[in-house]
C-alpha cells in the first residue's frame, strides 16, 4: 500500500479525511491525493469542509443525474426549515446575479432558461466560428512567433476563450481584459481561499458587470442585432420571456463558464503534453488522434474539479446517510483517475478507449459550453505545436491557488 503525504491524514474505517486545501503540495499535484483516496476510501467525510465528498466514477456519474439532489435547496425547502443563515447584505449584488444562473437552479426555471440558450451551443452551430477561432489563434501566434518564447496564457489561452464568448454574447472585443478581470475576482467566491476581502471584491464585480450588461441589453432592445443576448431578449418559451435580472445572470454564467475553464485546460493540456514526452506529430496526425488526444488531457487534468450538490430528501448513497439539507461535493477530477474504470489512471495514454470523461459533468447541468470548448481546444492545440516546433517549458510552472478550479499561474514557453 503507497505510503501517504504528509499532508494528508486518513482513516478508513470512519472514513474520515483531514486535507488542507489550500497547501500547494496538495492543490499543486492533486492527482496524487486522488489516487490514494481512492485505493484507501473514494467517499469520504472531509473534516475542514465538513462536507461528504464522493471520488469513485460510478457515484459521480450518477449523482450527476440522480434528481434527489440538485444545485438549489430553497425550492423545497424554507432557511428556517434548514437552519441556513440570512443572506449576507454585503453580497447583495452577487446573490442577485447568482439567483438566476443556470450552474444553480433546477427545472422548471432552469429548463426555460436552457432551452432559450441551448440552440446557439449546439455542435452544427459552434462548428461555424471555426475559422473564427483559427484565425484569432493564428494571428496571436504571428505576434509572438519570431520572440522565441512566450508566457502562454498572457498571450495566447487567456484571449481566445473570451474573445469568442463575448463575440457570441454580442459585446465589442475590446471589452476582453475588463471581462477577465470581472471574472476571475467574481469566481473568487468559489475557492477554499475565499476571504472578506474576496467576498466584498466580488460583490463590487457582480454589480459593475451586471451595469454593464444591462446597459447591453437597453441597447440590444432598441437595436436588435445577430447574437446570442438579442435572442435570449427577443425569443419566448411558452409565453414567457427572460427578465432583465434572468438575461443578466445568464449573461454573466455564459461569459464566466465560456472562458475561465478553457482558459486553465489549453495550459494545463499543453503542460502534460510536453511532460509526457509523446511526440505532438503522433497525438495530432489526424482528427481522430486530436479527439482522442483532447480528450486525455481532460480527462487527466480537469479545469473544474469540485461541482456541489444539496440533498433535496433523505437518502443514502454508499452507506452514507443524508438529510435534505445536507451539502456533498463531488470530485469530477478525482472520478476521471478512478482506476476501476480507468487502467493505470495517472498516466498520460492518448490511445486509450475506457469511457467518456466527466469534466465537463453530466446530467441536466451538463456543461453547455462543452462543444465550445471542445472546438476551442481541437484549434489551438494542434496549431501551437504546428507553429512552434521544438516547443518546451522554460521552466517548471506554478498551479494557482484557486482550487477546485485547477490551472496554471503562467507557462513559460521557448521554441
Amino acid at each position: 500500500m503507497t505510503a501517504l503525504p504528509n499532508f494528508l491524514r486518513i482513516d478508513p474505517e470512519t472514513r474520515r479525511v483531514s486535507l488542507d486545501g489550500r497547501n500547494p503540495a496538495f492543490y499543486g499535484d492533486p492527482n496524487r491525493v486522488y489516487a490514494a483516496l481512492h485505493q484507501h476510501c473514494p467517499t469520504f467525510y472531509w473534516e475542514e469542509q465538513r462536507q461528504w465528498f464522493f471520488t469513485g466514477y460510478d457515484h459521480v456519474n450518477a449523482l450527476l443525474r440522480d434528481r434527489r439532489f440538485g444545485r438549489q435547496i430553497l425550492h423545497v425547502a424554507s432557511r428556517d426549515e434548514l437552519a441556513l443563515p440570512e443572506p449576507e447584505a454585503h453580497l447583495v449584488n452577487f446573490d442577485r446575479a447568482e439567483r438566476h444562473s443556470l450552474l444553480e437552479i433546477e427545472p422548471p426555471e432552469h429548463t426555460r432558461l436552457r432551452t432559450l440558450v441551448n440552440r446557439a451551443f449546439v455542435s452544427r452551430h459552434i462548428e461555424r466560428m471555426r475559422p473564427e477561432i483559427a484565425d484569432l489563434a493564428e494571428r496571436l501566434i504571428d505576434g509572438f512567433e519570431k520572440e522565441g518564447k512566450v508566457e502562454l496564457l498572457s498571450a495566447f489561452a487567456d484571449i481566445i476563450p473570451v474573445t469568442m464568448i463575448a463575440r457570441m454574447i454580442g459585446i465589442p472585443d475590446e471589452m476582453g481584459p475588463q471581462l477577465l478581470k470581472w471574472s476571475h475576482v467574481y469566481v473568487g467566491m468559489y475557492m477554499f481561499k475565499r476571504s472578506k476581502e474576496d467576498e466584498y471584491a466580488a460583490e463590487r464585480a457582480a454589480k459593475e458587470f451586471a451595469d454593464y450588461v444591462k446597459t447591453l441589453i437597453a441597447e440590444r432592445r432598441q437595436n436588435p442585432t445577430e447574437d446570442l443576448l438579442t435572442h435570449m431578449i427577443h425569443t419566448e418559451h411558452k409565453g414567457q420571456y427572460l427578465t432583465d435580472d434572468e438575461l443578466v445572470s445568464t449573461t454573466i454564467v455564459l461569459l464566466n463558464a465560456g472562458h475561465e475553464a478553457t482558459v486553465h485546460q489549453i495550459g494545463n493540456s499543453v503542460r502534460v503534453i510536453l511532460e509526457s514526452g509523446v511526440d505532438p506529430a503522433n497525438l495530432f496526425c489526424d482528427e481522430a488522434a486530436t479527439e482522442r488526444t483532447l480528450e486525455e488531457t481532460l480527462r487527466i487534468c480537469a479545469p473544474v474539479h469540485i461541482f456541489q450538490r444539496w440533498a433535496l430528501e433523505d437518502v443514502e448513497i454508499d452507506g452514507v446517510a443524508l438529510e435534505r439539507g445536507d451539502k456533498v461535493s463531488l470530485i469530477l477530477a478525482a472520478a476521471n483517475l478512478d482506476p476501476k474504470k480507468f487502467s493505470d489512471p495517472l498516466t498520460f495514454r492518448p490511445d486509450r478507449q475506457e469511457g467518456a470523461n466527466l469534466s465537463f459533468g453530466a446530467g441536466i447541468h451538463f456543461c453547455i459550453g462543452a462543444p465550445l470548448a471542445r472546438l476551442e481546444l481541437n484549434i489551438v492545440l494542434p496549431m501551437l505545436f504546428r507553429r512552434l516546433p521544438g516547443l518546451r517549458m522554460m521552466e517548471t510552472p506554478r498551479v494557482k491557488d484557486v482550487y477546485h478550479f485547477h490551472g496554471l499561474e503562467r507557462l513559460d514557453l521557448g521554441w
